[in-house]
């Protein structure tokens, strides 16, 4: 299977909703209550703040036969070199064919002096983690998030490049 990664376009933003909503929906299924999940994306990727993501931040996308798959959005470098990967979604029926592995390279080749990317990812996100630490990140702290009223055991990782 074949795929691109480019920067992600105004154009793209209902295919990249459509992207986080399936693979929150399957990830987060049996963790993260339904209502809370909706309630996350419907104001996360609503179409305001999908532009101003794509004015702040840096997002790529991956495309199989002209279709969105998958996409990565992170932070611009702060002083100091650090980044955070807020994101790295994949429909499930593509994922584990190097996509995220992909948006992940072309995110650090973009990101001009960074020196360390972090992320948070909820701990019982057993793809996310295991991908994660696969791809290099270790585990730096643990905490309980509040989201939305659903307490969420989160951990902090880091990529040093």
């Amino acid at each position: 299977m074949s795929f691109t990664i480019r920067k992600m376009q105004m154009e793209d933003i209902r295919q990249v909703q459509q992207v986080a909503k399936k693979s929150w929906n399957s990830t987060y299924e049996g963790i993260i209550p339904l209502k809370i999940q909706e309630n996350f994306l419907k104001y996360a990727y609503n179409d305001e703040m999908m532009q101003k993501r794509l004015e702040g931040s840096f997002i790529f996308v991956s495309e199989v036969d002209r279709k969105i798959v998958g996409f990565a959005n992170f932070s611009p470098v702060k002083e100091g070199g650090e980044a955070e990967l807020g994101a790295i979604y994949i429909n499930p029926e593509y994922q584990g064919k190097g996509i995220g592995t992909a948006l992940l390279k072309e995110g650090i080749k973009n990101l001009e002096g960074a020196k360390e990317i972090f992320i948070n990812v909820e701990k019982d996100n057993q793809i996310g983690t295991t991908f994660y630490k696969a791809k290099g990140l270790e585990v730096v702290s643990e905490f309980d998030d509040n989201f939305d009223g659903h307490t969420l055991k989160t951990v902090r990782m880091v990529l040093k490049l």
